[in-house]
């Protein structure tokens, strides 16, 4: 099982990502938890790169970010599937989608195509799309912030647009959470909808 979380910074994924990881292991399951773009020593260099270093161009950052991918899939994704571990990610291909592909101009369509290869056309089985709006995401998101997180609030506001668009596009993977509610709650309905999902 592959399941990722999505959604603007500040939104609580990572919290989500944690917590639902604590629930699989309590009732048994081997449960590997990575982030993107990172999980492995190149991807964590090339995060450090397009987070923490200068101005990158559009196509430049949607490769960045393919490349950590890629990686990610051969060396920790496939393999802990492959033994029939759960893997839960911190951001994935969507990321690339909401923030390059329509943030940054360059379609949808075009830097999926970019990704399919790298990542052998793996997809999440599910899809918490965790929903605040752009305030609060300014708001959480705090003084630290690296080049992504210091853009301004349109970059916020067609983030959260192309996020919704792709809620629209694969409803069947994608699952939209309101992200303002306690966190608790939303820990049960990631996992109701999992069992929904004939997933848990």
């Amino acid at each position: 099982m592959f399941i990722s979380f999505e959604g603007l910074d500040g939104c609580g994924k990572t919290t989500q990502v944690e917590l639902l990881q604590a629930y699989l292991e309590a009732h048994g399951r081997e449960v590997v938890a990575t982030r993107e773009p990172g999980g492995t020593p190149l991807g964590e260099q090339l995060r450090d790169i397009v987070l923490r270093g200068g101005k990158t161009t559009p196509w430049a950052e949607a490769v960045v970010f393919a490349a950590a991918r890629a990686e990610l899939v051969t060396l920790v994704i496939e393999p802990a599937l492959a033994r029939g571990a759960v893997v839960l990610c911190d951001r994935y291909i969507d990321s690339s989608l909401a923030y390059q592909g329509v943030a940054r101009g360059l379609g949808i369509e075009e830097v999926l195509h970019l990704n399919v290869h790298p990542t052998g056309g793996l997809l999440p089985d599910q899809t918490f799309l965790l929903l605040v709006d752009t305030d609060l995401s300014e708001q959480r998101v705090g003084e630290d912030r690296d080049r992504i997180e210091s853009e301004d609030v349109e970059f916020r506001r067609l983030v959260d647009a192309g996020y919704r668009e792709l809620a629209e596009l694969f409803p069947h993977r994608i699952v939209p959470i309101d992200g303002t509610q306690p966190r608790e709650t939303i820990a049960r309905l990631v996992r109701s909808a999992l069992e929904s999902a004939g997933l848990l």
